[in-house]
């Protein structure tokens, strides 16, 4: 489990395809305290790591997180967030984030709002179902405050400390990220169906007796 509180922005050092792609990453500062085995999120995604060379870390993506994360977008030199997975004796200053991936979104626009920034990101509805304002949503593995929840996007605002501590500096319109909805809004959503399917069928038998 992660807080969505970025520790370190990596930069890609090679991506190798193959019957799992072997994705390398120069990580200066999270690397000294990681290990083999340890989970780290790579852009909001849950990776293992699976060899680790002084300031470099080695991560496997199975062809199915590429086919429902952006990690096949990246690239040498590609920027990526990073964060270790949370201990009992981390400050949880972010949300519950799993690094399991939603849906894929794409940057619609960034527009200026005094020193911060308004960005919009165009969403699924898998991941809008649960976008409320000033809810939680996960973007690339970064804990945001949603703005405002439209048909088919929503909105953030971003503080240039944010953007200069994680790879939206290097994102821009039209750009892939991954997206993960708060986990709270699934699990209320899961407890609540028994209650909705038993009042449609309460409605269902008052409505045959009538």
């Amino acid at each position: 489990m992660f807080t969505g509180l970025v520790e370190e922005t990596g930069y890609v050092v090679s991506v190798e395809e193959g019957g799992m792609t072997r994705i390398t990453v120069l990580a200066e500062r999270l690397a000294e305290g990681t290990r083999i085995g340890d989970s780290v999120s790579v852009n909001g995604v849950c990776l293992t790591v699976n060899e680790k060379n002084g300031e470099t870390l080695v991560f496997y993506a199975m062809p199915e997180t590429l086919r429902r994360t952006a990690l096949g977008d990246l690239r040498e030199d590609s920027v990526v967030n990073l964060e270790r997975a949370m201990t009992l004796e981390t400050r949880f200053g972010g949300h519950i984030v799993q690094g399991h991936v939603d849906g894929v979104g794409e940057v619609t626009s960034v527009t200026p709002e005094g020193d911060a920034e308004i960005w919009e990101f165009g969403a699924p509805e898998l991941v809008l179902r649960y976008a409320v304002e000033k809810g939680s949503v996960c973007v690339d593995g970064i804990s945001l405050t949603i703005v405002s929840v439209k048909e088919s996007s929503f909105t953030v605002s971003i503080l240039p400390q944010t953007k200069e501590a994680t790879d939206l500096q290097s994102l821009m319109p039209g750009d892939r990220v991954n997206l993960e909805a708060d986990i709270i809004g699934k699990y209320v959503e899961r407890l609540l169906e028994p209650r909705s399917r038993n009042l449609q069928t309460s409605e269902r038998s008052v409505g045959d007796a009538v």
